[in-house]
């Protein structure tokens, strides 16, 4: 019996654990999806106009290359922003559960 119970628990963690770090990463892909566009968008608006300016417009290209390109819209980004915030918090709650169900049965056995 005691086994079935720490692979429960166990099992509950490491889908929580997993949970966490699944929407963590799709958090940091929508936020850099969103931060990508608008710096696009700054530099649509604006053009070159000096120096200074293409100096800064090489800079954001160098940006731009180095970040993974969108497959999707800024709607589809923030969506994806909102819903790995929830799943991230649903997956705080499993792991704030399977450590209240281990601090009891530590409570129980002892």
């Amino acid at each position: 019996m005691s086994s079935i119970i720490d692979n429960g628990i166990n099992s509950a963690i490491v889908s929580g654990q997993f949970g966490l770090q699944k929407s963590f990463e799709g958090m940091t892909q929508a936020s850099m999806n969103i931060a990508q566009r608008s710096a696009q968008s700054q530099v649509s608006e604006n053009g070159a106009g000096a120096v200074l300016a293409n100096a800064s417009l090489n800079g954001l290209q160098n940006i731009r290359d180095s970040l993974p390109q969108s497959a999707g819209n800024m709607t589809s980004d923030l969506v994806s922003l909102k819903l790995n915030s929830i799943n991230a918090q649903a997956s705080a709650k499993v792991l704030d559960v399977a450590f209240d169900t281990v601090g009891t049965i530590i409570d129980t056995l002892a």
